[in-house]
């Protein structure tokens, strides 16, 4: 079966990289947006929920900075310079979980506060929402477009010329 790098990179070295790229990120990422639901309907914005919601929004932005890194040096650099992306399905999966970085990314600097600092905390708890939002939309795009078989989005010409990937 075709697969595109996402899937790819999530079945190789069983189970590490599931847990390293899927796993942690998006465990951190559902902490988050349960504990931002509970935050967003109590307005307890101090207390053990926030201090669980701002650990893993800071955590996973860190977390999720070193993997956007480490994937651009070491996949997509060399995938693009190679010509060897498997159609459009595995440029908008690869594309779309690199772009976590940017929900995340801002939920670790606004608990940090290096954005927001002098708001109040009804305005940072409204981005931050919007943030895991965000996250939520993109992640759930590159894992749709991660699962399909990419020759199926591609010219008949062009899928015909990829080779199959058996496993």
């Amino acid at each position: 079966m075709n697969m595109t790098h996402y899937m790819a990179l999530l079945a190789e070295n069983q189970p590490w990289n599931l847990i390293l790229f899927m796993a942690i990120p998006v465990i951190l990422a559902e902490t988050v947006a349960i504990t931002e639901l509970f935050i967003l309907f109590s307005r307890q914005f101090h207390g053990k929920m926030r201090q669980i919601n701002r650990f893993a929004s800071i955590t996973g932005g860190i977390y999720f900075s070193g993997v956007f890194v480490y994937l651009m040096i070491n996949a997509v650099i060399p995938i693009t310079q190679a010509g060897e992306w498997r159609g459009i399905a595995d440029v908008i999966a690869v594309g779309f979980y690199l772009s976590g970085i940017v929900p995340l990314g801002g939920l670790a600097l606004l608990d940090l506060g290096v954005i927001g600092k002098g708001w109040d905390e009804e305005r940072k708890l409204k981005l931050h929402a919007i943030f895991v939002a965000v996250f939520l939309v993109v992640a759930h795009i590159a894992m749709i477009f991660g699962m399909l078989d990419p020759t199926l989005l591609m010219a008949p010409e062009m899928s015909s010329a990829m080779p199959a990937m058996h496993h």
